[in-house]
């Protein structure tokens, strides 16, 4: 024992029934203030698990947001690269020979284009015929019976899907078999 601890000691034998009503009242001070600074312990341990959670997800707002944030753009430019597809698709052997920079003109648009959309994370989604449809990635335009395939295998592509990374952007249209006639 300390010296202090000795001199309450002798001044609680000294003083005698008293000094033990005036314990009880330390005792429950101490009781508490030993509550109040668990309380404060208590809140102080949420509060810095509420920022740390609030500082993980601004972390990955910002990565979403750096990875996702050109949706929109990417989205409003599928209708661009379609139109450049038909175009391409719509031009016969004679226009090709009338206007061979034009039609070369509308392919290295395509081209580039494509190579934009690549470097950002827009990655096309080309189903082949004969593959079995899949809801998370194709858009069934139609279904129809047709004879040699299983229901739900893809027998037409109309048009491509696309991802943003890992995010469906539009999916692939595509038309289905459905059970076939016998």
């Amino acid at each position: 024992m300390n010296k202090k601890t000795n001199e309450l000691a002798e001044d609680q034998i000294q003083l005698g029934p008293e000094a033990g009503a005036e314990d009880d009242v330390l005792q429950a001070e101490v009781a508490a203030l030993t509550a109040e600074r668990d309380d404060y312990r208590d809140r102080f341990m949420r509060t810095l698990a509420d920022a740390e959670n609030i500082r993980k997800r601004a972390e990955r707002d910002r990565r979403e947001g750096e990875q996702y944030g050109a949706t929109r753009l990417a989205r409003d430019l599928l209708p661009v690269y379609d139109n450049l597809t038909r175009a391409l698709d719509a031009a016969g052997d004679d226009q090709r020979a009338a206007a061979p920079g034009l039609i070369e003109g509308v392919e290295l648009t395509l081209r580039e284009l494509t190579n934009v959309m690549d470097r950002h994370g827009v990655k096309k989604v080309m189903p082949n015929v004969g593959e079995p449809f899949d809801p998370q990635l194709h858009q069934a335009m139609f279904e129809a019976p047709v004879p040699g395939t299983k229901a739900g295998d893809i027998i037409q592509v109309l048009t491509p899907g696309f991802l943003l990374h890992d995010r469906l952007l539009r999916a692939a249209q595509v038309g289905v078999s459905s059970t076939p006639k016998s």
